[in-house]
């Protein structure tokens, strides 16, 4: 399956010039975290909330007053129209994003890919024993998410972040 067949293809962008604010103000009706930057529907970046944070508001930058160029990520993450659904999800568990936009050969955005859209990460699961083994958030045990004794156990990532926050 490509995931021109699982996209979304009706998508909201923000263009360079834009403010600040009003890419805010669609992120909050939208309830996205990330809005694609588009100029004559070429994608040439992505506005986040850690963005608007990290590199306006920690600045001090009025958002009334500085435009979306200002503040997007340039480093582009996307993928492309013809692409399997399975390497776009293989993708997207390397780069650790939950939200992909969509291309076309000539770079052109087309859409957005969510995690939901792709069916191999929706499929159900044959063996919940073996599943919970692997997966440290579904533990075999009916209390939910992992002990605090349990992140002391070496989940990669997760325990030197617990640590280091002390």
């Amino acid at each position: 399956m490509k995931i021109r067949d699982v996209m979304t293809p009706d998508i909201e962008v923000v263009t360079p010039g834009d403010m600040l604010s009003t890419a805010a103000r669609l992120m909050a009706d939208l309830g996205f975290e990330a809005i694609p930057v588009a100029d004559d529907n070429k994608l040439i970046g992505m506005i986040t909330a850690h963005d608007m944070a990290v590199r306006i508001a920690a600045n001090g930058s009025d958002p009334e007053a500085t435009v979306v160029r200002q503040a997007m990520t340039t480093d582009l993450l996307y993928c492309f129209e013809n692409e399997s659904t399975d390497d776009v999800a293989q993708k997207m568990a390397e780069w650790w994003v939950r939200r992909l936009p969509v291309v076309n050969p000539e770079k052109r955005l087309i859409g957005m890919v969510s995690l939901a859209d792709l069916p191999a990460l929706n499929a159900p699961l044959h063996n919940p024993k073996q599943t919970a083994q692997c997966d440290p958030f579904r533990a075999p045990y009916s209390g939910g998410a992992l002990p605090p004794a349990s992140l002391e156990g070496g989940l990669p990532g997760v325990s030197k972040l617990v640590r280091d926050r002390r």
